[in-house]
């Protein structure tokens, strides 16, 4: 019995090792120093699996692979799955599908180019993760 559960974890350490996940793409020092600066004073709640976007919402790209979604007393985290190509570099606009007035994880965006109005790429959301200052 214990040489089985030996070997068990012995091959759940193995699979984790060769997981294909994708690397977190590195910040850059200009990137890391506006993420900062937008959540300071704040602290990170539980991961939200949907927010509504009724409220005005600013939405501010830190980087391809941060976007935050700022409604005033609560500042949104969504780092996309593998990140959202182009979402950063100010010529694109991110695009949902929205249905209704929320946006969850899961779902699909797009970056389309403002000035042709091609779509440049995609990416999917994953948590929304809450970052509010303490009372």
């Amino acid at each position: 019995m214990r040489k089985s559960l030996v070997a068990a974890a012995g091959i759940a350490a193995l699979l984790a090792a060769c997981s294909t996940a994708p690397a977190e793409q590195a910040r850059s020092p200009q990137a890391a120093k506006e993420l900062a600066d937008a959540l300071a004073g704040r602290v990170a709640g539980p991961p939200q699996r949907c927010i509504s976007t009724y409220r005005n919402t600013k939405v501010q790209p830190i980087d391809d692979f941060t976007i935050l979604y700022d409604q005033g007393s609560t500042i949104y985290v969504q780092n996309p799955r593998g990140g959202c190509p182009g979402v950063s570099n100010g010529g694109d606009v991110l695009v949902t599908r929205q249905v209704t007035n929320q946006i969850c994880d899961g779902e699909i965006a797009q970056t389309v180019d403002l000035t042709s109005r091609v779509s440049r790429g995609g990416c999917v959301f994953g948590p929304f993760v809450p970052y509010t200052k303490p009372r």
